[in-house]
This record gives structure tokens, sequence and C-alpha cells, in this order.
């Protein structure tokens, strides 16, 4: 199944053999330290700019109902973000997702996306180029 949306991402994790725990990590596009005239001018088009991890959490798809009720959760911390990055696995419990959440984090960090589904906060994937 290809997934396009929160909702599609939800459904396939709902159906797998073994319960799942989705790990997300939410980014804030932000201009790099000493960014160039270029770097500045494609940003505030809404272009470039890092993605910095602000925030992580983990959770199982039973306790997620669509990509509106993560936003208020998340609303409730006071983070703003703008790309949500998710990774799945099965649920080995919250010290493990801990674990492989700070892998995830590391990961964004280094620039390293490729193994992710990204969100924007209306639930539509988002592809990088």
């Amino acid at each position: 199944m290809a997934i396009a949306s929160f909702n599609d991402l939800l459904d396939e994790a709902r159906q797998q053999p073994e319960t799942q725990r989705l790990l997300f990590v939410f980014t804030r596009a932000e201009l790099p330290d000493h960014p160039s005239k270029e770097q500045r001018q494609r940003f505030e088009q809404g272009e470039g700019g890092v993605l910095t991890p602000m925030l992580c959490v983990d959770k199982t798809p039973d306790e997620l109902t669509d990509m509106k009720d993560l936003v208020a959760e998340s609303r409730a911390t006071g983070v703003e973000w703008d790309i949500a990055f998710v990774a799945a696995m099965a649920d080995l419990g919250t010290e493990r997702a801990e674990q492989q959440l700070d892998r995830m984090v590391e990961a964004l960090k280094m620039g390293s996306i490729e193994a992710y589904l990204a969100f924007d906060r209306e639930g539509d994937v988002v592809g990088f180029h």
C-alpha cells in the first residue's frame, strides 16, 4: 500500500500482525547558522532551510485518531513545528521506543531523512528534493 496521508499510515499500522509503535519527531524549519543571501531568500519563500528536531513522542496506533488530534495534542506542549517525521516498529515497550527515538533524532540532525515518512500539519506526505 502506498502511504499518501497520515490516515493511510494509521490504517497500515493497525493492519500489521504485531502491535506497532509509531515514533514521531516533530521538526521546525529554520535558517541555517550564517545563511547566505540566497538561502535567506529561499527560506522567506517557504523553501530550503534546515529542519531542527523540536519534540518527539511514541504512540501506538490505537492512541491516535487523526492528524488533527495529534496537532492539537502537540499544541498543548507549546512547541511549534512544521514537519513530523515518523517511523514504525513492533511495540517492544517505551524504553526501546525511546532508544529508537534518540537514534532517529540524531539521524535527522545529520540530514538522514530517507528512512522516514514525513507529514505536514494537515497529514499529507511531504517529499523532499
